[in-house]
């Protein structure tokens, strides 16, 4: 039987679908409360229309895992959907720190005249020192300090930008290897695609998210009245190990390692990995709640 056969004949367990989806109206109610309140005190549209591009992050991931848990067949094609939208909330919330320092000339003007000024609580080891920003073990070992103004700035940026481009280019690409049915999502096989845009994808994810902790080391006494700590450790964690979450989960099932009652309830992995992120984003969304509420942390202009 093939397995476009199998899936089109399979559906998840009830209990999966109904407890994934309690999790889904909570994960869209409280998304729902918190882009309300946005909009009921839209007083800074320069910050708070990229700040509900990444709040939007949560029901557009929550609806597309639910959607292909109840439908395995178009997993694929939700999860290519979900990647587009992680890269483009990545690039909204660059462009909200961005935002709350007033836009890009006076975010370069801000650098520039930093100078010697360090980080008092610098992230993984960073500091600012003679108007450059060092590398911390072993970054510092491939690349040169980076110095502040227009510079440091251009490569935060691309940074960002790359990985949008990236994950644009892998979704359209994956699109087409699925045509071939040589995709194979979630499966570790030479002569699959999925392996090696993983790997792309690593690299430029983690890449996008070093450049992020290079911009908040040197703008996060600047941002404080927007706890930037806050909002990045949230945001990190939802970009980032909801990534790896998926890459784990194929690689134990690759490996015969996962036994859980779970799995073998969902006989998928990627039915595991929808199922998990219903409720991880409903448990997130408490997070942007607390970081990102206009009413808790009301925005300043500089």
């Amino acid at each position: 039987m093939k397995i476009t056969d199998y899936l089109l004949g399979y559906s998840p367990p009830i209990w999966a679908t109904l407890i994934a989806g309690v999790f889904l109206v909570i994960a869209l109610t409280l998304s729902v409360y918190l882009i309300f309140q946005h909009l009921s005190s839209y007083k800074h549209p320069e910050e708070q229309k990229f700040l509900i591009g990444v709040i939007l992050m949560v029901p557009c991931y929550s609806v597309e895992s639910f959607v292909s848990l109840v439908d395995p067949s178009i997993s694929v094609y939700c999860s290519i959907l979900r990647d587009c939208y992680e890269s483009f909330a990545m690039y909204c919330f660059g462009r909200y720190l961005v935002a709350c320092l007033g836009g890009e000339e006076r975010t370069i003007e801000f650098m520039e005249r930093l100078g010697y000024a360090s980080s008092k609580t610098p992230l993984l080891g960073l500091d600012c020192e003679k108007g450059t920003v060092k590398h911390p073990f072993p970054m510092n070992y491939i690349l040169r300090p980076w110095k502040l103004g227009q510079w440091f700035y251009q490569v935060v940026k691309f940074g960002i930008v790359q990985y949008m481009i990236i994950k644009l280019l892998t979704a359209l690409l994956s699109l087409i290897l699925e045509a071939f049915g040589v995709y194979c999502e979630g499966e570790f096989k030479w002569g699959c695609g999925y392996p090696y845009m993983a790997v792309v994808l690593n690299f430029s994810q983690s890449w996008a998210l070093y450049c992020l902790v290079q911009f908040y080391t040197v703008t996060n006494d600047e941002l404080a009245h927007i706890k930037p700590l806050a909002k990045f450790l949230t945001f990190k964690s939802i970009v980032f190990l909801t990534w790896w979450q998926g890459v784990a989960i194929a690689l134990f099932y690759s490996l015969g390692l996962f036994r859980s009652k779970i799995a073998e309830g969902l006989e998928l992995k990627s039915s595991v990995q929808d199922f998990i992120i219903c409720i991880e984003y409903s448990s997130s969304t408490d997070g942007h709640c607390f970081c990102s509420s206009p009413i808790c942390f009301p925005f300043q202009t500089l």
